[in-house]
């Protein structure tokens, strides 16, 4: 009898064990207030069991902007977030122990747009404007200084920045005038659009071809938490070629793991705007946007003409080489899965 309490307390310890290590989380900072659509590649991951298989799971931790993403990751709040890398860049040395080990939008998602019916037609327009943001710590600050200081205007002066928020609050702000124009992002412009306030993009050809987001962390993270880094880095990118490959089957797997991001009793919809909103960000998911072959690889060259950009236009304190603030290293270990195989599995998905 006492062998068998003992084999049975053995065994109960054995499920724990197995249980605390099953329920092992990883929290990624999400750089917006609201999860969206956005977030459908780790969605997937985690759906199809991805990151479990790694031994981990995955849960976002929704911060105001990338400027708090990144301060996260560098005093160690966070041990990952998918940030832009302009507050990276902003933070010159300071940061420079943060890293982006996987570049996720090979183009960049920024730019300034205005109401469709508005007289502004270029950012020289913008001076004594009202220029609306997600939050005072999104990279959206940054890139609708960088792009007044690129048109000639002085951007501490010639322009105001409004906090207007996301999604249907930026567009209801919108609609009544409390701003002239937006420096929001692809998702958000798309949401903005589907509250029914049309918009018109300015030409934003001086940053378009520029990378955004991408996975950071400190190099003692990716030294110490390379297994996790490059199975974290995987998921994501097996999660955009699903999307990429099924978009619908992407947005319902997105409202399964977060229902929070459907309205109650407006399912139809929700997946008519998220399509929508994954639409836009498709294009800057794609590899051909970077010029690069594998998912997730830094074109250090994109990045260079960027920071220099940035700099030159008052966004940066200097223009630091791209090799301080991104890295490779991980590439070929995170791209060791079959692509056409998770596209096939993307394609052949039912709910």
């Amino acid at each position: 009898m006492r062998r068998w309490l003992i084999a049975l307390a053995l065994f109960v310890l054995c499920l724990d064990a197995g249980a605390a290590r099953a329920q092992s989380v990883v929290l990624v900072g999400w750089c917006a207030r609201n999860i969206t659509a956005a977030a459908a590649p780790i969605a997937v991951a985690i759906k199809m069991g991805w990151f479990r298989e790694a031994g981990f799971q995955v849960d976002l931790d929704p911060l105001g902007g990338s400027a708090a993403c990144v301060e996260a990751v560098a005093d160690g709040s966070l041990p990952y977030a998918l940030a832009s890398i302009e507050p990276l860049a902003a933070a010159g040395a300071k940061d420079a122990g943060v890293r982006n080990f996987y570049t996720a939008y090979q183009g960049n998602i920024y730019g300034l747009a205005v109401p469709a019916d508005s007289p502004i037609r270029s950012a020289a327009d913008l001076r004594g404007k009202r220029i609306g943001v997600t939050s005072l710590t999104s990279g959206g600050v940054l890139v609708a200084r960088a792009l007044a200081a690129n048109a000639g205007l002085d951007p501490a002066h010639d322009i105001t920045l409004v906090v207007v928020g996301e999604g249907a609050h930026a567009a209801a702000l919108t609609a009544h005038a409390a701003v002239d124009a937006l420096c929001l992002y692809d998702v958000q412009y798309a949401m903005v659009e589907a509250a029914g306030v049309p918009l018109r993009m300015l030409d934003n050809g001086a940053i378009a071809h520029f990378p955004s987001n991408g996975l950071l962390a400190t190099d003692t993270t990716l030294s110490v938490r390379r297994a996790d880094s490059v199975a974290l880095a995987r998921g994501y990118a097996m999660g955009t070629v699903f999307a990429i490959a099924n978009p619908v089957a992407a947005v319902r797997i997105l409202h399964e793991v977060w229902p929070q991001t459907v309205p109650d009793g407006m399912d139809p919809v929700a997946v008519r705007e998220d399509l929508r909103a994954l639409g836009a960000r498709i294009p800057n998911w794609r590899l051909e946007a970077g010029g690069v072959t594998r998912w997730g690889e830094s074109s250090l060259a994109n990045y260079d003409a960027y920071l220099a950009f940035l700099a030159r236009n008052g966004a940066a304190p200097a223009a630091l080489p791209a090799a301080d603030l991104v890295t490779n290293d991980l590439i070929p270990d995170i791209n060791r899965f079959d692509a056409d195989a998770v596209a096939a599995q993307a394609r052949a998905w039912r709910p």
